[in-house]
């Protein structure tokens, strides 16, 4: 049982770095991936979990990327933390976000009774502000019911109170990954229910540039797109990756609904700069 994307309060999940070491000894997992948003902030209380837990860790970031104007997200896996670029890109991304979410807000407080600290509150110390943690101010001020209906609504690219922000290309981000010891594998790439989705040749190029693999096994993939996603990684010889994207509480994935096989985890591990954490 392994599952190689999930979020903690150190992004937008709601359960702290431990919190999430135990909830996957409880699913029954063997290996779990610490993915959150731009940042390694919960990697050293989730390792300090590993024995306790008696789970495997794989240290990993997701990066927000852009291409064309459309929204990628890259998981990087195993690579060095201190590297000052791919570092600098996450201060960048973090930054971005921060001001971004900060401008929602403020269109937001326009017409809507919902401020800066309210979001604030949602968050972890030090944790990368987003969209969720907005979306959970508005849930908790009773503006919305849920997370779903906050994206789906107030929150989606269509409403007049959201901002684009700034990203680094995915071609860029995939070589800056690969350039710090990292494996780059690319999240959802056919959820097009989140919105638009690149093209082949976009994912073409970021094969030139390093990518490793695709999560194909993802519950915002249908079959369909699943099938296609299987056919792209064999024709371009890439790592095929399942995986729950957990985000605790904020939303109904569960841990270890979609699952990477042993000899793919071999692999990613066989090329990253680090090693995975075991008991």
């Amino acid at each position: 049982m392994i599952d190689l994307h999930t979020h903690t309060r150190a992004s937008d999940g709601t359960e702290s770095p431990a919190e999430l070491m135990a909830a996957a000894a409880r699913a029954g997992l063997t290996v779990v991936g610490l993915t959150d948003h731009d940042t390694t902030a919960g990697w050293a209380e989730a390792e300090a979990a590993v024995p306790g837990s008696g789970v495997s860790l794989v240290r990993g970031t997701e990066i927000s990327c852009t291409a064309g104007g459309i929204s990628v997200h890259l998981l990087s896996y195993l690579h060095d933390p201190a590297d000052p670029a791919l570092a600098g890109v996450f201060a960048d991304s973090r930054s971005h976000r921060a001001t971004r979410a900060a401008d929602m807000v403020a269109r937001l407080g326009r017409d809507l009774p919902i401020s800066w600290d309210d979001v604030l509150a949602e968050a972890a110390p030090g944790a990368t502000i987003g969209r969720p943690h907005i979306a959970d101010a508005l849930v908790r001020l009773g503006i919305v019911p849920d997370r779903t209906a906050a994206f789906a609504g107030l929150l989606s690219p269509h409403s007049p109170y959201y901002v684009r922000y700034t990203a680094p290309e995915a071609v860029a981000a995939v070589a800056a990954v690969r350039a710090a010891g990292g494996v780059p594998v690319m999240a959802h790439p056919r959820a097009s229910g989140r919105g638009r989705v690149v093209s082949d040749a976009v994912i073409a190029r970021m094969v030139e540039a390093g990518l490793a693999g695709l999560e194909v096994d993802h519950r915002d993939h249908t079959p369909a797109e699943r099938a296609e996603l299987v056919a792209l990684a064999g024709r371009h010889g890439l790592l095929r990756t399942g995986s729950s994207d957990y985000h605790g509480a904020g939303k109904p994935n569960r841990l270890g609904e979609n699952t990477t096989s042993p000899e793919v985890l071999a692999a990613i591990t066989a090329q990253g700069r680090l090693g995975v954490v075991h008991p």
